[in-house]
């Protein structure tokens, strides 16, 4: 399954709000420097699928705010 996500970096706290059924927004408090945004967002994700880490990719959007995961449930 793949999803949209919007990427909200340096957040004063950690919120995942579903947008649409394939759309998220993600806050994260982490600063967008060497990948430490990205990996809290699959961190949190991986948290509201309740799946393991290792099962969400970060297919597009490695520098932009508008990511693509994918998620093998």
């Amino acid at each position: 399954m793949l999803i949209k996500v919007k990427v909200f970096p340096q957040a004063g706290q950690e919120q995942i709000v579903k947008k649409a059924e394939d759309s998220f927004e993600v806050w994260v408090k982490q600063k967008p420097v060497q990948g430490q945004a990205n990996r809290a967002v699959i961190s949190a994700l991986a948290d509201y699928f309740k799946i393991p880490r290792e099962n969400i990719k970060l297919i597009k959007g490695f520098k932009q705010r508008n990511k693509i995961f994918e998620i093998k449930v």
